[in-house]
């Protein structure tokens, strides 16, 4: 009586977890790094900055927060003014939080598919 262990898997099945691995991987290496606010940087209006461009996963605050204009004490803080976020899949918000900054406008929420 023949016995297949678990290591002895068809070369087509081996390939074909290989292939969808390699897509997953190669989907994450396409990631794209954008300028926020292109070249006006992150400045007032930038909510407008977002629109018609796609954002992917790879490529957060919370929602309450970006309503209110206020960050929690555990929020990231970017300050280096060269900061690459990478985005989360779903809705991402990103806030100013000097005061009076995010109630004038310099906050934006991007969608990453």
């Amino acid at each position: 009586m023949s016995h297949r262990g678990i290591c002895s898997a068809s070369p087509v099945l081996v390939l074909a977890c290989t292939l969808v691995l390699l897509l997953v991987q190669s989907d994450m290496a396409r990631a794209k790094t954008f300028t926020v606010g292109d070249t006006s940087g992150w400045s007032f209006n930038v909510q407008s900055w977002p629109k018609g461009k796609k954002f992917k996963a790879g490529d957060a605050l919370d929602i309450q927060g970006y309503k209110s204009c206020s960050a929690s004490p555990t929020s990231e803080v970017y300050s280096t003014g060269n900061d690459a976020i990478k985005l989360s899949k779903g809705r991402n918000y990103f806030i100013c939080s000097i005061r009076g900054h995010c109630d004038g406008g310099l906050k934006i929420a991007v969608d990453a598919s």
